[in-house]
């Protein structure tokens, strides 16, 4: 996850082999092609250590039956190789079994092998060793951390082609992309399809901000304006967020759960209307996939913000969108022989053979769902557990020490802790003069805590 929405990504140019399991992959400016076939392809996100092996065949399943043609995910370095050269691919960390069973269920996937991946995740999933080898620089022309990423990349390769992952092979893979996001690199090549990898279907949560929210009719309007606008392939970041188990999530506050307003909630339940509506949006689209893939577009400008799309093809079937981005006027459409349309403010109207519409993104017809989510009744067995982190585990096995300036925090915790807490008294003798005083504090810490005379009197967080 990151700031630029549009990201290279790196074609597997899949030479047809003699098995006839193998699928060839290609593409044009205007598609992915599979197996010869122009395809328009809708993916989501799911991170397989975000849930659970229990988890996956249902939410693998369930995307499936909400359209979608693949699954992506990332791979996370810092799981996989916690250790310099030890490899760990145990439980909820077998990619390859997760991979496979996107195959069995029918669908494609997609591989983000990062090996930076951002995501929310622990320092954007590298491991702390890596950090921690001198001369490193990352993410940059550094041949120490080049070599490293190169080692790690080629690990992964290999446990993919060992089990037949690619589609060269048989496999589900038909596409991979190498690193997160560079926002210096843009889209250069028009001979290259629009693949958008990262629309978001909402945010994450941080501890005491209200849940984020967007609505299923701008999630499908952000989607409908990418196709209109010749786009072939979108994933939802995410489809299923699942949860931030352990220490793996990767910012100030960000809580245990990656729900993220998912068509898919943390548990895989279907977050409705978002995903029906969703789903309704995929089978529109799908329509003109055959013209969208192969025709040729002109836009007309209809005024206050309202265009008309269509895409034609060679035998002169057409396929239309209708945008209306104005938003807070709705429009009246007359488009003569073809029918007259309301457009609703900030939406997109499809139109099948331009004279049908058979979708409107602001028009919700999937029922809402409204999940109430209830913990178990606790044993009263059960009693609450505090246990003090080891402080020489950390601070370089001193527990502690003095220093006048901001220290670096993941050479001084070595990732066993999210905390570093600094820490100064101040010894008044005069008490006479403080007794309205107030503290004040620059800092660029997350909590504040004080204590008078061993009392906690008060707290802040930034």
């Amino acid at each position: 996850m990151g700031s630029s929405p549009w990201v290279g990504i790196v074609l597997l140019s899949l030479a047809f082999m003699a098995l006839c399991v193998a699928t060839e992959v290609t593409y044009d400016a205007h598609s992915l092609i599979i197996n010869g076939e122009k395809r328009i392809i809708f993916s989501g996100s799911v991170h397989y250590p975000r849930s659970t092996v229990e988890m996956w065949p249902n939410i693998i399943q369930k995307a499936k039956d909400g359209g979608l043609d693949a699954i992506e995910s990332y791979v996370f370095w810092d799981q996989h190789e916690p250790i310099r050269r030890e490899y760990d691919f145990p439980g909820n960390l077998d990619f390859v079994k997760f991979f496979k069973l996107v195959q069995e269920a029918g669908l494609y996937a997609i591989l983000r092998i990062g090996p930076y991946v951002c995501a929310e995740w622990n320092y954007g999933g590298f491991p702390i060793w890596l950090h921690n080898m001198p001369g490193i620089e990352l993410r940059t022309d550094n041949p120490i951390y080049k070599n490293e990423m190169q080692i790690f990349t080629t690990e992964i390769v290999s446990m993919a082609k060992e089990a037949k992952l690619f589609a060269s092979q048989g496999g589900p893979i038909i596409l991979a992309k190498i690193e997160n996001e560079y926002g210096n690199i843009m889209p250069n090549n028009p001979k290259s399809p629009k693949i958008f990898t990262e629309n978001l279907t909402g945010w994450f949560q941080k501890w005491g901000q209200r849940v984020p929210h967007r609505s299923a009719e701008d999630s499908a309007f952000s989607v409908a304006r990418f196709f209109q606008n010749g786009g072939i392939l979108n994933n939802y970041y995410m489809y299923h967020g699942g949860t931030n188990f352990g220490r793996t999530a990767g910012g100030p506050y960000i809580t245990t759960s990656y729900d993220y307003d998912a068509p898919l909630d943390e548990y895989g339940n279907l977050n409705q209307p978002k995903w029906g509506h969703l789903k309704q949006f995929h089978a529109a689209i799908k329509l003109g996939e055959k013209i969208l893939t192969n025709g040729t577009r002109t836009d007309k400008d209809l005024g206050n913000q309202v265009t008309l799309t269509t895409y034609t093809n060679a035998n002169g079937e057409i396929f239309c969108f209708l945008s209306n981005i104005n938003n807070n006027q709705d429009a009246n459409v007359d488009l003569q022989q073809d029918g007259k349309y309301i457009v609703p403010s900030w939406s997109v109207t499809i139109l099948n053979g331009c004279n049908k519409e058979v979708f409107n993104t602001t028009k919700v017809n999937s029922q809402t769902s409204i999940m109430v989510k209830k913990s178990d009744d606790a044993s009263p067995k059960l009693t609450w557990v505090w246990i003090p982190e080891k402080k020489k585990d950390t601070m370089q096995g001193k527990g502690s020490f003095k220093a006048n300036q901001l220290l670096e925090q993941k050479e001084l915790t070595l990732d066993v802790s999210d905390y570093l807490w600094y820490m100064t008294s101040v010894n008044i003798n005069d008490t006479s003069i403080w007794s309205n005083a107030t503290l004040h504090v620059n800092t660029m810490g997350h909590t504040l805590r004080a204590y008078v005379n061993g009392r906690h009197v008060g707290y802040k967080f930034s």
